[in-house]
């Protein structure tokens, strides 16, 4: 995965659709705020991202799932506080697709002037709904979100099937390192 930036001003020219209008086939894609109902379904959705990664960092082999239990009791939290922006596509059965997105606030500095960082947490379609605007819809309608709460900058790390996607949304390589630490 590749860490993909937007920067304010590069954000504006997305095309100012908002959620429910066409996707990039013409389909029509509407998008809503996730539910308390649909924890499930995304608990399920991101199983499916990490699962797609691969790799014994994303999809260990030791096959504990007790992140997923987890991760249910979080993004409960987060349904019911708005703490973060968590827009679905309904599927026939089930959800379609999901995005996650946060606002973080940093120290402001000559690179971050209000310091405020949006980041995208996962955006994920199931495979059966994929190549139908989904994505392009949920990333439309974070980047409003995030215009809204005046974010200097959007962060998200990308697969190789979703770069192209980023990259046409604005997304360039991000100038800073990235690293990381686990205890």
């Amino acid at each position: 995965m590749t860490r993909r930036t937007a920067d304010r001003d590069i954000r504006r020219g997305h095309g100012g659709r908002e959620h429910g209008e066409h996707g990039e086939r013409g389909d029509l894609t509407p998008v809503r705020e996730a539910t308390r109902d649909d924890i499930a379904e995304l608990v399920r959705l991101r199983a499916l991202l990490f699962e797609n990664l691969g790799g014994a960092y994303f999809d260990p082999p030791s096959g504990d799932t007790g992140w997923r239990h987890a991760l249910a009791v979080v993004l409960e939290e987060y349904v019911a506080s708005g703490g973060m922006r968590i827009l679905v596509v309904d599927g026939e059965r089930g959800l379609a697709a999901c995005a996650v997105g946060s606002v973080e606030q940093r120290l402001p500095g000559p690179h971050l002037r209000n310091g405020r960082v949006g980041l995208v947490i996962g955006v994920v379609t199931d495979p059966a709904h994929r190549r139908r605007g989904h994505s392009r819809s949920l990333m439309r309608g974070l980047l409003d979100w995030f215009r809204e709460r005046e974010v200097a900058r959007v962060d998200l790390y990308a697969s190789h099937e979703g770069e192209p996607l980023y990259r046409d949304l604005g997304f360039a390589d991000h100038p800073d390192p990235a690293l990381y630490w686990r205890p």
